[in-house]
């Protein structure tokens, strides 16, 4: 089987193509490396790829058309894991227009790849950042995700329902996976544990936001691609329960659905940032600021509907998903612990 997966040289981008390949599947690596958030470790990450049986890279602007276009024509793929962004609430409002450009524009390229090849199976990751100003937890895909706080997430949502119609105007299997704060050994340097990490290891103030009450939903980037694994490899039908007097958000009578990718538990980020200390055997400097622009009090997912599914649940625990975290951030950064 031909897989394209896009994002490849990103964090999850590059653990799926791995298990991909593992499995003995083909996959087409697709990214353009842009420089945000961290040009280094994406050539790090898309190097641990690079020379193994079954990997190609293509190194293309998701957002141009043409280049899309013949990337599809050339592969003729049967799986599209599509995983490329402009991640970053923070990022996405200060750089609107290139976080609209590659999250939408770009995934527009892809929907028009999949219609024209007649893909059997597209599956993109969505964000729980859709469910934006909602305070009911946990979240389930049942509830409206119609009130988004940042671009990056308004984005996203613009990604389920551009999704939703092509698959009902080309009867495109679909599904979007929306992701719960993944976390993990290569993960990206922008995101909270990275941040904190290093901050510890280098004696710096850890800058925690609301004072720290927030809480979160971390995801194991293991549990996450094998939930993405699970999803491709069974294509989206309709929904026979679905009923268009009373339709549920994440179900259609469209071969797409959308299904919460997550932890499960809300972890309040102080206790997280106490579990982070224990692991790396050192106390952490905290300034406590406000609240951030753009930025969610509380995120956790219910993950019922993907365990009906597809049986999948998650199987790592914090502390363990922290320890080999700081285990691969100290070998990759050299830093004695």
């Amino acid at each position: 089987m031909n897989v394209i997966v896009t994002g490849v040289a990103g964090f999850i981008g590059m653990h799926a193509a791995a298990r991909l390949l593992e499995r003995g599947d083909r996959v087409i690596g697709v990214d353009d490396l842009n420089p945000y958030p961290d040009p280094v470790l994406k050539q790090a990450r898309l190097e641990r790829l690079q020379g193994r049986g079954g990997f190609s890279f293509e190194r293309t602007d998701m957002a141009d058309a043409s280049a899309m276009e013949s990337l599809f024509d050339r592969t003729a793929p049967g799986l599209v894991l599509h995983l490329a962004a402009r991640p970053g609430v923070r990022e996405s409002l200060d750089h609107p227009q290139a976080c609209v450009t590659a999250n939408v524009t770009g995934f527009l390229q892809v929907l028009e790849g999949c219609r024209r090849h007649g893909v059997g199976h597209l599956v993109y990751a969505s964000s729980s950042s859709v469910y934006g100003t909602n305070t009911r937890l946990p979240f389930e895909e049942s509830q409206a995700a119609d009130h988004p706080v940042s671009i990056y997430a308004a984005t996203k949502r613009a990604d389920e329902l551009l999704a939703h119609a092509y698959s009902e105007a080309f009867r495109l299997p679909i599904t979007g996976a929306r992701l719960f704060t993944v976390y993990g050994p290569w993960g990206r340097s922008d995101m909270a544990v990275y941040r904190f990490t290093r901050a510890i290891l280098e004696n710096r103030p850890l800058d925690i936001y609301n004072e720290g009450q927030l809480v979160r939903d971390f995801t194991y980037v293991d549990d996450v691609v094998a939930a993405l694994l699970e999803l491709l490899d069974k294509p989206a039908t309709p929904s026979h329960r679905f009923g268009r007097a009373h339709p549920d958000p994440a179900e259609s009578d469209a071969p797409h659905r959308v299904f919460n990718v997550g932890g499960g538990q809300a972890v309040p980020l102080l206790e997280f940032v106490a579990l982070l200390e224990q692991v790396l055997g050192r106390a952490a400097r905290r300034r406590y600021l406000p609240m951030q622009s753009g930025d969610v009090h509380a995120t956790q997912a219910c993950c019922d509907r993907l365990h009906s599914w597809t049986g999948w649940q998650p199987q790592t625990t914090l502390e363990d998903g922290l320890r080999r975290f700081a285990e691969w951030f100290c070998d990759y950064h050299g830093v004695a612990r």
